[in-house]
């Protein structure tokens, strides 16, 4: 009678030994595959990124790029319209012609025709004061001579003094119209020039952001507005990644920063299961803001987080910005 009951009871005694060796055997397999002592650190591919725009406004002509394309420096990435750009132009230019014209004219002077008839003059009255100086002296001898009267020579010494300004008169119009404008009015008009061709430099200047180029080798990520769009100045009009300059950032807590120290190569995992080797040339506090627990959880104290860079010790094929990076961080 009883030999069923043991029977029973050593099965029972059999079943709770096999849950228990199920229970310590999932425990050991969680204890190796699922070590809570190691989580993993998850950081994010970036690459320096340049916006391109320029200072003339205006509507997008044409594209001679594409999203995806890799261009070299110096490359013409696309062109910018702007009549009212145009114009100003013409308009500097216009403005420039005239007042170069106005300076060659102040710095050639009169023209030769009355620099000519202002010579003559001057000789005309050269030969009139000769004849009033010989009559002068004449009657200056007859006078000493008491042949005429004082009022007679008084008359011819008028005569002679008269014919003294206006040789003098004719001298200086003569001078003048040789040696042209005034120095202040010639560096005035030399200023006009400067000023307008300023003004066309200026001009063309803005132009020349007609055409936008590529300053530096990489691939175009993001084309912003169409073709036949509006675009102002300083507007960005597409960004280029320099996927020769990429790194690797991670936010790490504040307690695991001893294993993260400047310049110290640590491993990692990208693109799925392959392993790099990455050296840390960034370390600064997020701030405030990037609080990661609060003083409760902690205990006693809030843990902050920073921003910790790294940069591949070798070049990293098909890398891209965005890409997850795992770090496996132990506790020991």
């Amino acid at each position: 009678m009883d030999t069923p009951k043991r029977d029973k009871e050593k099965g029972l005694t059999i079943g709770l030994v096999a849950i228990i060796i199920v229970i310590v055997i999932l425990a050991l397999i969680g204890f190796f595959l699922l070590d809570p002592r190691t989580e993993p650190i998850q950081g994010q591919a970036e690459a320096t990124q340049i916006r391109i725009s320029g200072k003339l406004p205006g509507r997008i002509a044409e594209y001679w790029v594409e999203e995806g394309q890799h261009v070299h420096q110096g490359d013409t990435l696309v062109r910018i319209s702007s009549p009212d750009a145009e114009a100003k132009l013409m308009q500097a230019s216009a403005m420039e012609s005239v007042y170069k014209a106005t300076n060659e004219k102040v710095d050639k002077g009169a023209r030769s025709e009355i620099i000519q008839a202002a010579y003559d003059m001057w000789q005309q009255a050269i030969a009139g004061l000769e004849i009033a100086k010989k009559s002068f002296d004449r009657m200056e001898a007859l006078y000493l001579k008491g042949v005429v009267s004082a009022q007679k020579r008084d008359e011819a010494e008028a005569q002679y003094k008269a014919m003294v300004a206006t040789e003098s008169a004719a001298r200086s119009q003569y001078e003048m119209a040789r040696n042209g404008a005034q120095i202040e009015d010639k560096e005035a008009a030399a200023a006009m020039v400067r000023a307008a061709q300023g003004s066309v430099d200026q001009v063309k200047s803005v132009l020349a952001d007609s055409y936008l180029t590529a300053p530096i080798d990489g691939e175009i990520s993001e084309i912003f507005p169409h073709v036949s769009e509006l675009v102002g100045t300083g507007a960005p009009i597409m960004n280029i990644l320099e996927l020769d300059d990429m790194w690797i950032t991670f936010n790490v807590r504040e307690e695991l920063l001893q294993d993260f120290t400047m310049g110290k190569e640590i491993q990692a995992v990208i693109l799925g299961n392959k392993e790099v080797t990455l050296k840390i040339y960034f370390i600064k506090d997020m701030g405030t803001y990037a609080v990661w627990r609060a003083t409760k959880a902690t205990g006693g104290y809030d843990a902050r987080t920073f921003q910790i860079k790294a940069r591949p010790t070798a070049k990293i094929e098909n890398l891209r910005p965005g890409m997850s990076v795992l770090v496996k961080k132990s506790h020991d």
